[in-house]
């Protein structure tokens, strides 16, 4: 069975577009188990909750940004082995080098096309096919 038929995702961003952006990316990779959150509160209880394979989170969110959701799962124990790709419409030095001591595998660049995407998660998770 192919990797991508089995890996659960959770895509967190306050924007619907963005949201709708990644979901027409991964929809297109062929990753279909994935789930949505627009805040990094309510993603929190729920991955805490249900645990998934990959989070794929915008850094820049109201309330709860990304790197500090992800210092928050690292620090959980149910969900401290997750991967967690960070989305950045500002990839800085200061916030890539927060976002790897808090232990992002993987971040990408806003604009970004689907194909960058894709190498972006199987960096992550090994190839999908």
């Amino acid at each position: 069975m192919l990797l991508k038929s089995q890996l659960h995702v959770m895509v967190v961003d306050d924007m619907s577009v963005s949201r709708g952006l990644i979901e027409q990316a991964l929809d297109w990779a062929g990753i279909s188990n994935v789930q949505y959150e627009a805040n990094g509160e309510s993603a929190l209880k729920r991955l805490v909750a249900s645990p998934v394979h990959l989070v794929i989170s915008d850094y820049n969110m109201p309330g709860m940004d990304g790197i500090t959701l992800l210092e928050a799962l690292r620090s959980n124990k149910s969900t401290h082995r997750m991967g967690f790709i960070l989305i950045t419409g500002k990839a800085d030095r200061a916030l890539l080098e927060r976002g790897q001591r808090a232990g992002m595998n993987n971040f990408l660049t806003k604009p970004f096309t689907k194909e960058a995407l894709l190498r972006c998660i199987e960096s992550v998770t090994g190839k999908l096919q």
